[in-house]
C-alpha cells in the first residue's frame, strides 16, 4: 500500500541534519520573509514524472518556498517543462504565480539549503526517505529526470538498487525497473549553462525525449 502524501515531506522544523537546520536558523535572522524551511515537493502526486534536483538555492527556492523558483535554473526548468506541455500558467520566479504543472512533479534531493550548495553525503542519505516515500506515493510514476549525478545516485538508492547499477551519463535513460525509467540530465544551474556543459538545446532535447516517451 502506497505511504501517505504525508509521509514525504519533513517538518517544517526538521532537526535531523544539524549543520542544515543551523542554517536555516541564521537565514531566519538574515533573511526573516525567506520561506526558510524545508521545501516541499510541487506537482501532483499523480503524475507520470517526477523531477530530481539536487537541493534548494539559498535566494531561489529557500526565498519561494517552491522548487527551482526564483533563480536561473528556474527559468531554464520551467521554460523548457511549458514548451514541451508539462505546465499551464506563467512562470514568475515567485510562488505566487499562475504555473501549474501537467503530469509532472518537482522536488529535491535535499530538502533545505546547504553551505556553499554542497550536500555532505549524509544529509543527502537522511533526507532519502522522504523521496523514496514520495515515489511510493506516486501510483503512476514511469520515468524520474535526474538532474545531476547526485540526484541520479540518490534515486537508485531510494529504490534499493546500487547507485553503481546505472552510470550517469547526460541524455541516458536507464530502465531501472519493470515500468519505471531514470533519465539523466546534466544539472540546469548557471554554473552548467555559462561553461555549455549544458546547453538550453541539449535540456530541451532531453525534455522532448521524455514527452516522446510519456506520449
Amino acid at each position: 500500500m502506497p505511504l501517505l502524501p504525508a509521509t514525504t515531506e519533513p517538518d517544517r522544523n526538521c532537526t535531523a541534519c544539524p549543520r542544515l537546520a543551523a542554517l536555516r536558523s541564521e537565514n531566519l535572522c538574515r533573511y526573516p520573509n525567506f520561506f526558510n524551511a524545508p521545501v516541499p515537493s510541487f506537482g501532483a502526486f499523480e503524475a507520470r514524472l517526477l523531477i530530481v534536483g539536487l537541493a534548494p538555492g539559498l535566494k531561489g527556492a529557500n526565498r519561494t518556498g517552491r522548487p527551482f523558483t526564483g533563480d536561473f535554473a528556474g527559468d531554464l526548468l520551467y521554460s523548457t517543462l511549458s514548451y514541451h506541455g508539462f505546465s499551464t500558467g506563467t512562470y514568475g520566479r515567485e510562488s505566487s504565480d499562475d504555473l501549474a504543472l501537467i503530469d509532472c512533479r518537482i522536488t529535491n534531493a535535499v530538502r533545505c539549503v546547504p553551505p556553499d550548495n554542497k550536500p555532505l553525503g549524509a544529509e543527502i542519505k537522511t533526507c532519502r526517505q522522504f523521496l523514496a516515500a514520495e515515489m511510493v506515493a506516486m501510483p503512476n510514476l514511469r520515468i524520474v529526470l535526474a538532474l545531476g549525478i547526485v540526484a541520479h545516485g540518490t534515486v537508485l538508492a531510494a529504490r534499493g538498487t546500487s547507485p553503481t547499477a546505472h552510470k550517469f551519463s547526460h541524455g541516458t535513460i536507464h530502465e531501472i525497473e519493470p515500468g519505471l525509467c531514470l533519465a539523466n540530465s546534466y544539472h540546469c544551474s548557471r554554473y552548467n549553462t555559462n561553461t555549455r556543459r549544458l546547453t538550453p538545446v541539449m535540456f530541451h532535447q532531453v525534455v522532448a525525449d521524455l514527452r516522446t516517451r510519456l506520449s
